[in-house]
């Protein structure tokens, strides 16, 4: 039986909702494990949903992934076998309707790196998993499109905390030039340094997908905010931004465009969800590109 860690119970999302599923998990652990049999091997890892124990299987180092049933844990199954582990975990066992799935075992985090080497691995990365793209999935024009119109009435809730040029700069580009694509590439809606893990099938693979559509600079801003602070200058924070667009193989100025546009996004959404540190470094990082 395993122990859950005190900083996975007090997690945020268990304030709410959870609980019957925490008090089972050890159980589901042990009966998933007999189900595939499987083997402890190690320290269970967790993340802010989901738990990952070490396992083996006939002397194979895997990794049990358990996380709540759900839309979440169908649509990351179905991610990583569009994937197929190019550039991705690979899946090996899943059972959508009990959070369960076997995994291949990764190392550390590309997170622990020094950060020139990061950003110049993410960027590859980025081009690595731009396969041809799922019709099925929600596509970058939809997510532009959908939140442009949403910005201005969460401005004016929150107090109107900042320059209203920007507001309309992120407006018009989420309205117009993002709205439509010229890409259909698979993209992960998820990804930043804390989500590639070091493999041995591959130097770097990414976990925890979120598989969307069209513009591979979508989530290029959330690598830039949440490295910001080791980027001492504005200077700094450009290189490493010309650094991935040299690497993914992007167009710099649609890149920008995804920055900005993103970045006010993710400030306003920070703001109603109670964060503190996070407006903070949206505000410097629209500042270097505004």
């Amino acid at each position: 039986m395993i122990e859950l860690p005190p900083s996975f119970l007090a997690m945020p999302r268990w304030w709410n909702e959870g609980q019957e599923w925490l008090a089972s998990l050890p159980a589901s652990v042990r009966d998933q494990c007999e189900r595939w049999n499987l083997q402890l091997d190690g320290r269970l890892a967790h993340g802010s949903n989901a738990i990952v124990v070490p396992v083996l299987r006939y002397g194979e180092p895997l990794a049990l992934r358990m996380s709540p049933p759900g839309r979440e844990v169908t649509e990351q199954i179905h991610a990583l076998s569009w994937w197929n582990g190019r550039g991705m975990v690979r899946l090996v066992e899943a059972e959508a309707d009990r959070g369960a799935m076997l995994l291949e075992r990764l190392g550390s985090p590309l997170s622990d790196a020094p950060l020139a080497e990061s950003i110049g691995i993410l960027g590859g990365l980025m081009r690595r998993l731009a396969v041809p793209g799922d019709p099925t999935s929600w596509s970058t024009a939809e997510i532009a499109s959908r939140r442009a119109a949403e910005l201005e009435p969460e401005w004016d809730r929150l107090g109107r905390p900042f320059d209203e040029a920007w507001l309309r700069e992120a407006e018009h580009l989420g309205g117009g030039r993002l709205a439509s694509t010229e890409h259909d590439l698979a993209v992960n809606g998820d990804f930043h340094a804390d989500q590639v893990l070091r493999g041995a099938r591959e130097p770097w693979l990414v976990v925890d997908p979120v598989l969307c559509r069209g513009d591979i600079e979508l989530d290029l801003a959330r690598i830039l905010w949440m490295s910001i602070d080791a980027m001492k200058t504005d200077g700094e924070l450009l290189d490493h931004f010309a650094t991935l667009v040299a690497t993914a193989e992007l167009d710099r100025d649609r890149a920008r465009d995804w920055v900005v546009f993103r970045t006010t996004d993710y400030w306003l959404w920070g703001l109603k969800a109670g964060l503190t540190e996070d407006p903070i470094r949206c505000h410097r990082l629209l500042g270097a590109f505004l």
